[in-house]
């Protein structure tokens, strides 16, 4: 990069705000986007490239879509393509967000399973920040007072490097966890400050965080008896989406469960599940 493509802080800062994101440079940065996550932008995500992308920009002091762009596709363009993703992917999520699926996981799906075995393994794909697998964590303390005789393990998947450290580190701001029922909050959330919270011990001892790409290969061996992966597959195109459904059932035991987003649908897509409602799956093939 040319010395002619930065400038010192106040006048980046002033520039900043009149970049354009020019149409070539969409397209070539929404390629490297789906290539490396699947993830599909389509032209109604622009703005949200362009504002999110900017604040890269301005850390990297770079006065133009087109620098980062060749940043980005440079030898050295690696940790910035890491980066890209980190910030391009949306982390909306709550405590206890979509109930009905926590109602689910406590009141039919646990109670099934063999008492005998005493192994359960839950997956949270797309975990984003940490709020969804330690809400799995807590239904399972709520609906298992036995959870301590089992082999239980959630794990807790995300392709943003940041969330993931986020979420391992269970810290989280007061007003995050007022949608967490109070008994569960008084059992499981320790208060570190006036404004910062902790998930307890017994929490972060059932959840093991992962950096992962659902597009990449999977180490992870299965099965599991159930998965969450909700609000993701939205992203993803038609053909996309059969495959990561067909890798899920492949993931599952016979019989498992899937959970889904509010917005998400399996019909046409997989017919390896059967809709139990409220975009609850199960496997069937």
């Amino acid at each position: 990069m040319s010395a002619a493509a930065t400038l010192p802080g106040p006048s980046v800062t002033a520039l900043m705000q009149e970049v354009l994101l020019l149409d070539e440079d969409f397209v070539a940065i929404a390629a490297m986007v789906r290539e490396a996550s699947g993830i599909v932008l389509g032209q109604n995500k622009r703005d949200l490239v362009h504002g999110r992308l900017r604040r890269r920009l301005r850390a990297l002091r770079l006065l133009s879509f087109s620098d980062y762009r060749a940043m980005l596709e440079g030898p050295d363009g690696a940790e910035e393509r890491v980066r890209m993703i980190n910030a391009i992917t949306t982390n909306l999520t709550g405590f206890f967000r979509e109930p009905h699926h926590f109602e689910a996981l406590g009141d039919r799906v646990l109670p099934a399973l063999s008492r005998d075995q005493r192994r359960l393994r839950i997956w949270s794909a797309g975990c984003s920040s940490g709020e969804e697998p330690y809400t799995i964590a807590m239904t399972l303390h709520r609906a298992m007072p036995d959870l301590d005789t089992w082999d239980a393990k959630v794990l807790a998947t995300d392709i943003d490097t940041d969330m993931v450290a986020h979420g391992a580190a269970g810290l989280y701001g007061m007003e995050r966890v007022a949608a967490i029922p109070a008994e569960l909050r008084r059992a499981h959330v320790r208060r570190v400050d006036a404004s910062t919270v902790a998930m307890g011990d017994e929490l972060k001892d059932l959840i093991a965080f992962r950096s992962l790409n659902l597009l990449g290969p999977w180490p992870m061996r299965g099965p599991f008896d159930a998965i969450f992966c909700r609000n993701v597959v939205i992203y993803f195109d038609k053909p996309t989406q059969r495959v990561l459904f067909d890798r899920f059932a492949d993931m599952l035991k016979p019989g498992g469960i899937l959970f889904v987003g509010h917005s998400e649908s399996l019909y046409r897509v997989s017919e390896r599940f059967t809709h139990l409602g409220r975009t609850i799956y199960r496997r069937v093939k």
